[in-house]
């Protein structure tokens, strides 16, 4: 039972790697290959059985009559120069036969090995009449040319080919594979038809999956692609109403807490500068970056449209903006740099990046390219970088990996989680591995 077990899923696995993967493509050959099948046995069996006995009985008729000839001119005397059994041959049999002195027949002549005439020609000749013979069915492409010797004398006969086998055979499968292709094509575009709303769906979903508008989108098709169809837009519904209402309710929790800490700053403005004023104000000032960290994460940056942005020229923006806050960081763009996303969020997730970079290291290099439709950037620093087995944990929303960075940094751990939660609402990811220059590499890649 295992060894068969084993080979089914040998034979699974086999037939998966083979298969089309496309379900218009697997639809086609399941009608597709019935029909090849069916017309194969149907030839195979028209051929064999039909063709064959109809031209084996056509074969035996001719051979008969020349039987009866070759019986008259043995039995029965005839006139000189045998004109009565040409006469009756070409009136009678339409045939055209001539006697002619005796002489050596020719020799054989190489037989086509798949030429039912030539089998049942020379298998009735030798079955009726029992005299040697010469048949040629290759050398004239409308007759047939049949020798046979007498006793004093060659029989020389001309027949037409059509008179041997059945010759309106091919009509039939002419018509039976005409027909089948004209059925496949209306198959096909019927099924053209039926795929396309799949499609639609299958597009839409991934376009709204990475955050890109679905626009003209309507539920078509059969009755089950309608029921998905009409049940993914009440989804997009349902999803864009609570964005809308997450935004609407953290816009105002937004405004309350920066009204309260406008008031603070103001207040500590009036105090006068003092070391207690100074460190509460830097609470304050952390305070601020703490609740814009909060809200970018919450609200997912989900409000801006995606656009057509220079990837080249938004790195060295970001180079300029390090170098005035007094960081090493460099970059590079190889290839187009055209991409569509959205401009200020892919800002702030490669910011969030170069920022871990250049907190926990000296030096920060950026390359980004776009290959194989993908966009891919690369930020590479020389801090300690993350174990291993603690790089997921560290994308955990106010996570912070104490022992791999310093203790002694502020912030609210929501860096790595705001710049991934970014790379997945346009369809990518962000991923941790080592880096060239022995500390942390982040990989960015998402569609192009």
């Amino acid at each position: 039972m295992k060894p068969l077990l084993a080979t089914y899923r040998q034979a699974s696995r086999l037939m998966y790697r083979i298969m089309p993967k496309g379900l218009y493509t697997r639809t086609f050959l399941i009608i597709v290959a019935p029909i090849v099948i069916l017309q194969s046995v149907l030839v195979f069996v028209f051929m064999e059985r039909h063709y064959q006995l109809v031209s084996q009985r056509m074969s035996e008729a001719v051979v008969r009559d020349i039987a009866a000839v070759v019986y008259v001119l043995d039995n029965y005397p005839q006139d000189p120069d045998n004109s009565r059994i040409e006469e009756l041959a070409s009136r009678a049999l339409g045939m055209s036969m001539t006697v002619t002195p005796l002489e050596p027949l020719p020799p054989p002549t190489p037989k086509p090995f798949f030429d039912v005439i030539d089998q049942e020609l020379s298998k009735a000749i030798s079955q009726k009449i029992g005299k040697p013979f010469w048949i040629d069915t290759v050398g004239r492409s409308r007759f047939v040319e049949i020798r046979i010797q007498l006793d004093n004398a060659i029989l020389k006969i001309f027949t037409r080919r059509s008179q041997t086998y059945a010759s309106n055979s091919h009509i039939f499968l002419v018509w039976m594979f005409s027909t089948s292709l004209v059925l496949v094509i209306i198959a096909l575009l019927f099924l053209r038809n039926q795929i396309r709303p799949i499609v639609r769906l299958a597009n839409a979903a991934e376009a709204f999956g990475k955050g890109r508008p679905v626009e003209n989108f309507r539920a078509s098709g059969a009755r089950e692609v309608r029921r998905a169809s009409l049940a993914f837009i009440d989804m997009r519904r349902r999803i864009e109403r609570q964005i809308e209402q997450r935004t609407t309710m953290l816009a105002g929790v937004s405004h309350d807490l920066r009204t309260i800490l406008t008031r603070l700053r103001l207040q500590l403005a009036f105090v006068g500068p003092s070391p207690e004023s100074e460190a509460m104000r830097k609470d304050v000032d952390e305070m601020s970056h703490m609740l814009e960290d909060y809200l970018a994460f919450a609200s997912g940056d989900g409000d801006e449209d995606i656009e057509q942005t220079d990837m080249a020229l938004l790195l060295e923006e970001l180079e300029e903006e390090a170098e005035i806050s007094g960081n090493d960081v460099t970059t590079r763009f190889e290839g187009p740099a055209e991409v569509e996303v959205r401009r200020l969020s892919m800002k702030r997730c490669l910011s969030n990046l170069i920022t871990n970079g250049s907190k926990y290291g000296h030096r920060v290099e950026v390359s980004g390219k776009i290959e194989k439709n993908w966009l891919t950037v690369l930020i590479d620093d020389d801090g300690p970088g993350i174990a291993e087995d603690q790089r997921e944990a560290a994308f955990r929303a106010f996570h912070r990996l104490d022992l791999a960075r310093n203790m002694d940094e502020t912030g609210s751990g929501l860096g790595l989680a705001i710049a991934r939660d970014i790379a997945r609402g346009h369809g990518g990811d962000v991923y941790l591995e080592d880096s060239p220059l022995r500390g942390l590499r982040a990989r960015v890649r998402v569609p192009a």
